[in-house]
């Protein structure tokens, strides 16, 4: 009998889709990495799993702790499923901007979640970051994970994430494509795929508001690249350890307004119901078409659900209100 011992035995092995309609500009074989196939509906779910067992093995994680994590809402669903399984207590500390649709979702699989403003400096005692220390030195025995900085992050793209598309591309893949937050998939997934074969490039993709991409052209952190940003998931006001900037080729920028119009093209023209990054991912492959030929075999990651973002870029009145469709 063929059957998982529980639901975390099915992560990963998500399919490659190819992309027809809205790739039919782009020179060569566009394939998604369809990672909403996870059980928590995301790519983070490999990274959670992850995290925990390298924290069990090394004793920072202890039986019955609590786990706190800031998050946008997917790190900590793929978390929440693994503390179920493991029986550990689940604490999400996420900001202001992200979709109701998350805070019901983390709130349905029995996480504790505490809401902080998105428009503070992130050394500011409101913000995620700051907040989720704080818990985690004043809750007993518990374990803040640090999604940003925390090596497995990484480490869970290294080991399944690149291989699967190695192994699925039949060593083919040329480009590798993707919205850039902790840094945790393009490090993992680049490093793996550049091991395999150096020559293949690796792009970012970033939003304004966020300092990656300026940061990898210049090497200069500019403050003034930070603001207020609507786009879910992708872009950072700080610098992740995870972001290896020496195994990425380079980043493209991409509106709020082309994020969330793209975001429902997938849906409308590929029949992909996929969150608000993968929009990002798909305008911005459409920016970089210069850089591919027809015999490229590139590879786009989506990261998450569009039942994520039913109240905002699947909702045309919250589109309109936004600015970005008549």
């Amino acid at each position: 009998m063929d059957y998982a011992e529980n639901i975390l035995g099915t992560i990963g092995n998500t399919p490659l889709v190819k992309i027809n309609k809205l790739a039919e500009e782009i020179p060569g074989l566009v394939l998604a990495k369809y990672e909403t196939f996870n059980p928590g509906n995301s790519v983070k779910d490999r990274m959670a799993l992850q995290m925990i067992d390298d924290a069990e093995a090394d004793g920072r994680l202890k039986p019955g702790a609590t786990i706190i994590e800031g998050t946008s809402g997917n790190t900590g669903m793929g978390l929440a499923l693994a503390a179920i399984v493991k029986g550990y207590k689940m604490v999400c500390v996420i900001s202001d901007k992200q979709s109701k649709e998350k805070v019901d979702i983390l709130r349905a699989v029995g996480s504790e979640v505490v809401v902080c403003p998105t428009d503070v400096a992130p050394d500011d005692p409101r913000s995620y970051y700051s907040t989720s220390k704080r818990l985690a030195e004043e809750t007993p025995n518990s374990w803040y994970v640090n999604q940003y900085d925390n090596p497995s992050n990484c480490k869970a793209h290294f080991m399944s994430t690149g291989p699967e598309i190695w192994k699925q591309t039949d060593g083919k893949v040329t480009h590798f494509v993707v919205g850039v937050g902790t840094g945790g998939t393009i490090s993992g997934v680049g490093s793996y795929l550049k091991m395999k074969n150096p020559a293949i490039k690796i792009w970012g993709i970033d939003t304004y508001g966020s300092v990656f991409k300026k940061y990898h052209e210049t090497g200069i952190f500019d403050e003034n690249e930070i603001y207020p940003y609507v786009t879910e998931g992708i872009g950072e006001d700080i610098l992740p350890l995870n972001v290896r900037f020496e195994v990425i080729d380079g980043f493209t920028k991409v509106t709020d307004k082309d994020a969330a119009i793209w975001t429902q093209k997938l849906s409308k023209t590929e029949g992909m119901f996929l969150g608000n990054s993968a929009g990002a991912a798909m305008k911005g492959l459409h920016q970089l078409k210069q850089h591919f030929s027809q015999d490229d075999v590139i590879v786009v990651l989506f990261h998450d659900h569009g039942s994520r973002y039913v109240g905002k870029m699947y909702n045309d009145q919250w589109m309109q209100q936004m600015g970005y469709v008549e």
